[in-house]
């Protein structure tokens, strides 16, 4: 039997034309969506959610592309795009009666929040998002040696059909790598959970890819158009990171603070999978957050 969140009802929601997302929904109050990274699924908003369920509706969708949500066929550059991922997310809320909600995003699930809270500024009412830059700033920082670390980024940014079979080939020693190398804390991914990512990932390579790849196009376009034209989020935002900037020469503060004028951003001291290595802490942070 496939782990589920303790209290939580499985619901499957028509987002778009041909696309429905499964979403874990529990608790009641005011909503926050809690949206996934790589290379997990909504499960790992699993002690967080709970936490918030006390006093909150809280939804923790399955991406499109990921888990156990639809997975369409790439057919240009905008299947994938953050712009289109965030309006599945605002959509998924309204269908399920929320026209305004708090998001918060880890990893891939922050770069689709942070373009939900550019393109939906009336729906989104606050911001968190986890350990990631802008996805423009994230290719601007990324330089030399240093940057082997995102050394997948450049591999799904190749055009379709090299990337999905060198991958395809060892799905679970792929994704496994990032689960090893990225966790400071390997027992806060058990092996039931470990094992389900891993079935995920391993059943949806072609959509994962196509998920970088318009990161290393699309999105940075759309990026690029609104640094252009100025436009910042406008909600209370909170930044959740690890301290990549000394690695890699950035201060992430700084970049963060171009995009959002009611920042708060902080440090933690774990691992890249923030929400199950240090759930206490991010659920006060969001709880921080949405009292502001």
């Amino acid at each position: 039997m496939e782990p589920t969140i303790d209290g939580f009802d499985r619901h499957r929601v028509p987002v778009a034309d041909g696309v429905t997302l499964t979403a874990a929904v529990g608790g009641s109050g005011p909503p926050v969506v809690l949206l996934h990274g790589f290379p997990q699924t909504h499960l790992m908003w699993r002690h967080v959610a709970a936490d918030l369920a006390a006093d909150h509706t809280v939804v923790c969708p399955d991406l499109r592309g990921y888990g156990d949500s639809d997975k369409p066929v790439e057919d240009g550059p905008g299947t994938y795009s953050k712009r289109t991922m965030a309006g599945d997310i605002v959509a998924l809320a309204k269908s399920l009666g929320h026209d305004r909600f708090a998001l918060a995003g880890h990893d891939r699930g922050a770069l689709v929040a942070f373009r939900a809270g550019l393109d939906h500024p009336d729906v989104i009412t606050h911001l968190a998002c986890l350990d990631v830059l802008p996805t423009l700033d994230m290719w601007e920082a990324l330089h030399g040696t240093a940057a082997a670390v995102g050394f997948h980024l450049y591999l799904m940014a190749q055009p379709a059909g090299l990337p999905e079979k060198m991958i395809a080939a060892c799905a679970d020693e792929f994704f496994g790598h990032f689960l090893d190398v990225w966790a400071h804390d390997p027992e806060a991914v058990p092996a039931e959970i470990r094992a389900a990512y891993l079935r995920a990932c391993r059943d949806a390579v072609p959509s994962i890819v196509a998920d970088y790849r318009a990161s290393a196009g699309i999105d940075v376009d759309h990026d690029r158009a609104d640094r252009a034209a100025g436009n910042r989020l406008a909600m209370p935002v909170t930044v959740l990171q690890q301290d990549w900037g000394t690695a890699l020469g950035f201060e992430a503060a700084t970049l963060w603070g171009a995009w959002a004028a009611d920042l708060r951003h902080a440090t933690v001291s774990c691992g890249h999978f923030m929400a199950e290595e240090a759930p206490a802490d991010i659920a006060k942070a969001l709880r921080d957050l949405l009292v502001r």
